[in-house]
């Protein structure tokens, strides 16, 4: 591993393999333990268990053509399921400590922009085509090999832009910081709090979660991410029984009234793989298919890269491990998710959280899916985790994925503002895909306009075209008489 993909206090490779398991995962190999990888992926599981109240709240509040919505405990139940199912298999199947689930963004496409047009079953049906074309992709080998026609500086760029992305999600989500209303007739976008302060005993929970979380990592305690969220969750269960909270978000901390729920498996298998083409026109069917893939696609080579060079995973050219194995776990997680009406499963970046606590092999990946497996019957248990007390982590990834930053030439103005778009374009825009997108037109631009087209790889030529197709979508369906 080259010095420029290691973090100062990331470990060495360890002794040789104890048992099988180790031998399989190779756990030693990677310079970790069994116990780092236990508590990373716990802490990789409290950080995007929100998907498991998240998921059924934006697909069971739309309605398909015909006025039909999905049941909310099916939901959880379909979105549980795949988190489980999946995550394990890319654990055994890939060897990286990076889970999938229902993927946020992709899940409110298909709630409101595909679902309005067709039904639930024909949508799911969508999203099933668009994983087997991106299984397709994955074995003539061309997402691979796009992956490794990105250049070294814009990759990193990638895990820098993600890092913030990420820190600005986890300071939204726990309301540290809030859109401000158009009414306001601002040109200010966010501010600080809910009214421009900091108000409310869950936004001082975030906080003090937050000292806590960076005070544990500066003195490098083991296990800092995941004693602040445990510590918190338990925090903000004494605050909301003691306290007057009127909102704590999507989920309150609170002892449960039950600690099993039966799981609902109906929804399992009502998809239509082509009953769209009957509902809507030809064009708009690709339309819609194509949107999915490229957004799937980029948003998985960042979240993948990403989470590979935080881990020290990347090899001497900035390669990923088993990539070929994981991109096509990846793409029949697509085909799982839509199967299952839990919307199209991906990659998820959160997996970070677990990387930061030490996880660098599949074997996070057991625990967290196996968490996910027993939320199928403590849901209840589970998901007792504000995000207040989860998010915390988030902005420590953050800092950990920004540290990335000081491998990027900034003096080769060629490279050095794509990577600056790359990064700045994702937390502004609240996509990774957008900020891959410009980073990848810009690059393939100013090589351009320098008399050096040449230099750029024919796959960034072909998928910077796509992106420009992506970003003028509106134009082109306008153009096409697409509604």
């Amino acid at each position: 591993m080259p010095e420029t993909q290691q973090v100062e206090d990331r470990p060495a490779a360890g002794p040789p393999p104890a048992n099988s398991v180790d031998r399989f995962f190779k756990i030693s190999a990677r310079g970790s333990t069994v116990g780092r990888e236990v508590r990373g992926g716990f802490a990789t599981f409290f950080t995007m268990a929100y998907i498991l109240v998240l998921n059924p709240i934006i697909l069971g509040s739309a309605k398909d053509k015909f006025g039909d919505q999905l049941d909310s405990v099916q939901l959880v139940t379909a979105t549980a399921l795949v988190a489980a199912v999946m995550t394990i298999i890319m654990g055994v199947g890939g060897n990286l400590p990076l889970a999938l689930a229902a993927g946020l963004g992709l899940n409110a496409v298909v709630a409101f922009q595909i679902a309005p047009l067709m039904s639930w079953d024909d949508a799911m049906g969508l999203i099933v085509l668009e994983g087997l074309l991106i299984c397709v992709l994955v074995v003539t080998g061309l997402r691979e090999a796009v992956m490794y026609a990105i250049p070294q500086p814009l990759k990193q760029a990638i895990s820098v832009g993600i890092g913030l992305f990420i820190a600005f999600i986890g300071f939204v989500d726990a309301g540290f910081v809030s859109r401000i209303p158009d009414a306001a007739n601002t040109t200010v976008p966010v501010q600080l709090g809910a009214t421009g302060a900091l108000t409310g005993w869950p936004i001082l929970v975030f906080c003090v979660g937050v000292l806590l979380t960076i005070g544990l990592l500066a003195r490098k305690v083991k296990g800092a991410i995941l004693i602040s969220i445990v510590t918190m969750t338990a925090v903000g269960i004494v605050v909301n029984e003691i306290a007057d909270v009127k909102s704590w978000g999507l989920t309150t901390p609170q002892v449960p009234d039950d600690v099993v729920a039966s799981p609902d498996f109906g929804l399992l298998g009502d998809f239509s793989l082509f009953g769209a083409f009957g509902e809507v026109s030809v064009i708009t069917v690709v339309l819609l298919v194509f949107t999915l893939i490229l957004s799937d696609f980029f948003d998985t080579m960042g979240t993948v890269v990403g989470v590979s060079a935080e881990a020290g995973l990347l090899d001497e050219d900035g390669k990923v491990p088993n990539l070929g194995r994981v991109l096509l776990i990846d793409g029949a997680a697509a085909v799982a998710g839509g199967a299952s009406s839990a919307s199209s499963a991906t990659s998820y970046i959160e997996s970070a959280a677990g990387v930061g606590e030490g996880a660098r092999t599949g074997f996070a990946n057991l625990v967290t899916g196996g968490l996910f497996a027993c939320a199928l019957f403590l849901t209840p248990l589970l998901t007792i985790v504000p995000m207040q007390a989860a998010a915390p982590a988030l902005v420590a990834v953050g800092f950990l994925m920004m540290t990335q930053v000081k491998h990027i030439d900034w003096d080769k103005y060629e490279i050095a503002i794509p990577a600056f778009l790359t990064i700045a374009v994702m937390p502004f825009t609240y996509s990774i895909t957008n900020g891959i997108g410009a980073g990848f037109v810009s690059y393939v631009l100013i090589k351009t306009v320098l008399g050096r087209a040449k230099e750029v790889h024919w796959l960034l030529w072909g998928t910077s075209a796509l992106f420009l197709i992506y970003f003028a979508i509106d134009p082109i369906e306008q153009i096409l008489n697409v509604k």
